[in-house]
């Protein structure tokens, strides 16, 4: 049986962050998406942890509900087979956020997408996801590959999964959509075996490439093909199950000499 591609990392609730700015951007998205092979969605939108403790916490996640409702309504009726659910990218910008309330999380489940705050991965990072995963949730962390502080020997994103977090990756980071480190980065983790999951980060406005056929393609020519199921289709269909993603083993990537050849023999 083939499988699809499953995403639970874009930003299509119409109006709220950086991503579709209206209704009819998001299903032009999500039309690009399902043409691409995409067949289960978690959209999530940019949120920082901090806000919880605000005082207008329940009057913005009633304007968020009212933005998702509009885009949930829509895509029933434009998409009836389209598995279509929320969530949120929290910015971890407190040390010890309540991410009690489900919608904080990815579909309701134990699941949280969390992303560092100014794109630089805090020296206590390890810690923070530890007390996350103590409060009873899974953490994973958005495009480890595009932060600062980030050494070539990844020893920070071993820690972190020491902490019992996850790590999801960008297609667009395999394709230099991110500049050569973010494409850098993520293939060495990929060789070191340390990524979970794939998703888009996709931004949901006409005038964005949606990078998964691009990437999908620089990994295949590394020879990461059956990378890409796991990483892209396996893992993320078991994360809209509930269940914890299956270990990734490392990637070998092949010498260029030794594709110039296949090329040749082919």
């Amino acid at each position: 049986m083939t499988r699809s591609f499953c995403d639970f990392h874009c930003h299509l609730v119409p109006g709220v962050d950086d991503g579709s700015r209206t209704l009819e951007e998001s299903l032009h998205s999500i039309d690009r998406m399902l043409s691409a092979g995409v067949t289960r969605v978690i959209t999530t939108p940019h949120f920082p942890a901090s806000r919880v403790e605000h005082h207008g916490f329940r009057t913005y996640m009633a304007f968020v509900d009212g933005r998702w409702n509009s885009i949930r309504e829509a895509v029933g009726r434009d998409y009836p087979d389209l598995d279509f659910r929320r969530g949120l990218e929290v910015r971890l910008d407190t040390p010890s956020p309540d991410l009690s309330d489900p919608r904080l999380r990815l579909g309701g489940s134990d699941f949280v997408l969390v992303e560092w705050p100014g794109f630089m991965a805090p020296p206590d990072g390890a810690e923070r996801l530890a007390r996350l995963v103590d409060a009873g949730h899974r953490p994973i962390v958005a495009h480890p590959e595009r932060y600062g502080g980030i050494d070539e020997d990844l020893e920070a994103l071993r820690a972190w999964k020491e902490a019992g977090a996850f790590l999801q990756g960008n297609y667009g980071s395999l394709a230099g959509q991110n500049g050569t480190r973010a494409r850098r980065l993520i293939f060495r983790m990929l060789e070191a075996g340390l990524l979970d999951y794939f998703s888009s980060d996709f931004h949901g406005r006409p005038e964005y490439v949606f990078y998964l056929h691009r990437g999908a393609r620089e990994l295949t020519r590394r020879g990461g093909g059956g990378h890409l199921d796991l990483l892209g289709k396996v893992n993320p269909a078991r994360l809209f199950e509930g269940k914890p993603p299956l270990k990734v083993p490392p990637l070998v990537v092949e010498a260029p000499v030794m594709r110039m050849l296949q090329g040749f023999l082919e």
